[in-house]
């Protein structure tokens, strides 16, 4: 690719289109890079609803990606100088080969590919391996966002160098909340805030058991809610309302109901982060929510329901049980002891979040190597990686 060149034209391809908070602050990172570091660029997004992306991120152009035929996208594809695909956890055996569509796109019309920080998994699926070997083999740069994610690649046979980064969403910056939104929110500020997120089971997580877990996160909040004197506000990360549901399910379990709330106000990615700096402490199964709790310094327990969420805390150095041998007595001590230790958790991330937030670095920077054809350390990195 040459080095100079009067405007780079990027697409990014994901799950994107304001269903998933978390997504939407990945999208929202590698964005502002790209723009922080190129002299002139143009975005272009694959999205789920076009409209919502030009005007949550500013985008140049959003294609509709999921209403369009492959002749339709192909166009959109072919003017591009680098295609990404990622971040997030988009490699597993339901959708694979959906977001791997305009992969092979770019490879037929020779655009080059660069895999973002990607999650994977579960991928146990032969026809989903194979679309992933297939496409992954074909890619300039392949970076992950954690270890599992690299082992799940190999185990489906993709034999190549691969490097391990961390996830975008780590560099978010908070956006200022409305004055007086604790009162909005009917929230009481003389009492400790609790967060707390759920999440659907689905095709990402075909394993959870909703009436478990349900049971599980009621029986924590009635503790957390008579043990500390505090509130407890649930915070949806999807747009749809399946989190919404949940957390009122959840709700609907607890003895000390009325002092639990789900947030109601529509909010940015970066308002969410700030909202994580209003709690004292927070309890979530969601990857996002607890990065953003560990952005913030507020200390958390997690749930950790699939492996990128082990991964995160792996790399954070925060201890969390699996939640398949978890009981309401465990879950109650484990809480019991994080909130004990907080002051050190909190100590642990701010030691450990700056080289995660190096390490997401690093894949911009791995990036903006291939696209202005300059040399970088970052570059010798890949190679021997």
């Amino acid at each position: 690719m040459p080095v100079d060149k009067d405007i780079y034209r990027v697409g990014i391809t994901g799950s994107y289109g304001g269903l998933n908070l978390g997504d939407e602050a990945i999208l929202q990172s590698i964005i502002a890079q790209l723009r922080k570091d190129l002299p002139k660029v143009e975005v272009t997004v694959f999205s789920r609803d076009a409209e919502d992306t030009k005007r949550r991120h500013g985008v140049e152009r959003a294609v509709p990606v999921r209403k369009l035929s492959r002749a339709e996208v192909l166009p959109e594809v072919e003017r591009l100088d680098l295609l990404i695909l990622g971040g997030g956890g988009i490699l597993y055996d339901a959708d694979a080969r959906t977001y791997l569509r305009e992969v092979q796109l770019a490879r037929e019309k020779h655009v080059p590919v660069f895999v973002y920080a990607i999650g994977a998994g579960p991928l146990t699926h032969a026809a989903a391996q194979a679309a992933v070997r297939e496409a992954l083999a074909g890619a300039e740069i392949v970076t992950v966002r954690e270890k599992s994610a690299h082992r799940t690649l190999e185990e489906a046979g993709v034999h190549r160098d691969i490097v391990v980064t961390a996830d975008p969403a780590l560099l978010l910056k908070p956006e200022p909340l409305p004055r007086g939104i604790l009162k909005a929110e009917g929230l009481d500020s003389s009492r400790r805030l609790i967060g707390m997120s759920v999440r659907e089971p689905g095709v990402a997580a075909p394993d959870l058991d909703a009436e478990v877990y349900h049971a599980l996160l009621a029986n924590a909040a009635d503790f957390m809610v008579d043990r500390w004197n505090a509130d407890v506000v649930f915070v949806p990360m999807e747009r749809s309302v399946l989190d919404t549901q949940h957390s009122h399910a959840v709700i609907a379990k607890m003895l000390r109901a009325q002092r639990a709330t789900v947030l109601k106000g529509e909010y940015t990615s970066g308002q969410i982060l700030s909202w994580l700096g209003k709690f004292d402490f927070a309890l979530g199964m969601r990857l996002h929510f607890l990065i953003f709790a560990a952005i913030q310094g507020t200390p958390f327990a997690a749930l950790p329901y699939a492996g990128k969420v082990s991964g995160f805390l792996e790399a954070l150095g925060v201890p969390a049980p699996p939640l398949q041998l978890v009981n309401a007595g465990r879950l109650i001590a484990y809480l019991d002891d994080s909130w004990d230790r907080r002051r050190s958790m909190r100590t642990r991330i701010a030691e450990s979040l700056p080289a995660l937030q190096e390490r997401a670095r690093e894949t911009h920077r791995l990036l903006l190597g291939l696209l202005t054809g300059e040399k970088t350390q970052s570059d010798a990195h890949a190679k021997a990686a």
